[in-house]
């Protein structure tokens, strides 16, 4: 494993401006669902979401490079209010490449969640990468951080609260839902 010490963990998680997820087997099951119309239709977890907004609060810009469209991801998308949605794309060294250079941020700055071997090419240039439990062996051997939640299963979550107790962000993300407000 690319495994990275916990002050190396915490010193590459206070330089993060973007955490940047893939979709398919991350923020969902990788399961895929089709209604009676062959609309394609996904399913994703609250706690992951609720996660995003969290990093969010706490000043991370958050997005999906996802090599499928659909528009139930641009749904969840805009009902989350992620700041990228770079969506149906095949190469997703190119895709990086663009977010990279539209955005001007170094890729040292961006957290990448991903699980097979599209990404790849995204785990190897981000700056703090991290794999859902059941991801592809490949992609676990490489990742800084393999995560005990499965994709679509809360994987999301269990990253940003390690991502945020590491800034030092976790208590006053936390504090709004506690009665010590």
């Amino acid at each position: 494993m690319a495994g990275i010490t916990q002050r190396e963990f915490a010193r590459r998680a206070a330089d993060l401006e973007w955490i940047l997820c893939d979709v398919d087997g991350v923020l969902t099951d990788g399961g895929l669902y089709y209604d009676r119309r062959g609309h394609g239709l996904l399913r994703f977890n609250a706690r992951d979401g609720l996660g995003l907004k969290l990093a969010q609060r706490a000043g991370i810009r958050t997005g999906v490079l996802s090599g499928r469209s659909s528009a139930a991801l641009d749904h969840r998308a805009q009902e989350l209010g992620l700041d990228e949605v770079v969506s149906g794309t095949r190469d997703k060294a190119a895709a990086l490449q663009a977010f990279v250079d539209q955005h001007e941020v170094a890729p040292r700055h961006i957290a990448f969640i991903g699980d097979d071997l599209p990404d790849l090419v995204a785990l190897a240039r981000c700056g703090l990468t991290f794999a859902p439990a059941d991801a592809a062996l490949e992609v676990r051997t490489v990742v800084h951080r393999v995560l005990e939640a499965a994709g679509g299963q809360g994987a999301v979550r269990e990253m940003i609260e390690a991502i945020l107790r590491a800034r030092g962000d976790w208590d006053s993300v936390f504090r709004p839902f506690t009665f010590d407000r």
